[in-house]
């Protein structure tokens, strides 16, 4: 039996590479945007949990006795204020960082300053993520975040007291 020098299987193999390369371009698009939507979506994720930071720390702040430091000595300080007797939250939890994936933050320190002939502080007065990956959203911020735009990393993104609007 002798074979046809014009048999299709030289173009049914090339149209199956083809074919493999059409599929595996398509699948590396799509996990690419997988994960921008997951940086987005971790990103707005951070965005929440800072503002929740920030109302906590305003909170603190608020609820401080007097000759007592504005100022959380810890994030824990915030799960139960250790100024006040029985139990007083300003925090439900110390969240997980989504672009860390830990419940780890950097924080900005208040400096020790004189009121009243007492020394306060120091203490902690915002939170900063530890991720130092360059952020996708770079602009378009809600009014109180408007400072976050054009920076070159998450730690960048600072959540502070004096930003959250006073309950």
């Amino acid at each position: 039996m002798k074979h046809s020098s014009s048999s299709p299987d030289g173009f049914a193999l090339l149209g199956l590479l083809i074919l493999l390369a059409v599929i595996e371009m398509a699948t590396s698009a799509t996990v690419a945007l997988g994960v921008v939507v997951q940086r987005r979506s971790a990103e707005a994720a951070l965005l929440d949990i800072g503002h929740e930071f920030e109302a906590a720390l305003q909170s603190y702040a608020s609820a401080t006795p007097t000759g007592q430091s504005p100022y959380p000595a810890s994030l824990q300080d915030l799960l139960k204020d250790p100024r006040v007797a029985g139990v007083r939250r300003h925090l439900r939890q110390i969240y997980v960082d989504p672009l860390t994936g830990r419940a780890e933050w950097g924080v900005i320190l208040a400096l020790p300053s004189t009121s009243s002939a007492a020394l306060i502080g120091p203490g902690i007065a915002g939170v900063i993520s530890l991720s130092v990956a360059h952020p996708i959203k770079q602009d378009s911020f809600d009014a109180e975040f408007a400072g976050f735009e054009h920076r070159s990393s998450y730690a960048d993104w600072q959540f502070k007291a004096d930003r959250a609007p006073i309950r």
